[in-house]
């Protein structure tokens, strides 16, 4: 089975997704822009432009309208998935924005910080639902549970936390080895 190379970035990659349907992968750099690519002949479509920092992560939509990325420009820009275009960019973050994720369902986005928050997001209009606050470092990953229900973030103060996403309430203190 024959491997492609997809070149391109002008330095480091560092996220990369799958869109839903597989036809398309959207890579995240610190170059400070992403690009879109075809996933089966193994060329970039289009460059995506606008962020002023390096973009740490990446996320497509559940129906793969949609774009996400976070950046170190402390703030997450929403991309029209098929024009590239930039839609909104999402304000609030204090510290430059380590990882993002999109619900189950679309309808809403988390976000992590150097800031030691987290961010829910109204993926649709790019208003902040809630920040959730607890952790005592750097936030660096973010994902919400199969069922949209939940947060998980991990943290350099060495935990990971569990969050109840309608009520931004922590659930739960898991404290890695070594804690």
């Amino acid at each position: 089975e024959e491997t492609r190379t997809l070149g391109g970035h002008t330095d480091y990659v560092n996220a990369c997704a799958y869109g839903p349907d597989g036809a398309r992968v959207v890579s995240a750099s610190r170059d400070s822009t992403l690009k879109l690519w075809d996933a089966e002949r193994g060329h970039a479509i289009r460059t995506l432009e606008g962020h002023s920092g390096r973009v740490w992560a990446c996320a497509y939509s559940p129906d793969g309208a949609r774009i996400l990325s976070a950046s170190e420009d402390k703030t997450l820009k929403l991309w029209g998935a098929e024009t590239g275009q930039e839609i909104r960019a999402l304000k609030g973050h204090t510290g430059m924005v380590n990882a993002c994720a999109y619900s189950p369902d679309g309808a809403r986005a988390v976000s992590a910080s150097d800031d030691e928050t987290l961010k829910l997001w109204n993926a649709e209009t790019g208003q902040e639902i809630r920040t959730l606050l607890g952790h005592t470092g750097k936030v660096s990953a973010c994902a919400f549970s199969p069922d949209g229900s939940r947060v998980v973030s991990a943290s350099w103060d060495r935990t990971l936390r569990l969050w109840e996403a309608e009520t931004g309430d922590c659930t739960a203190i898991l404290p890695l080895l070594g804690n």
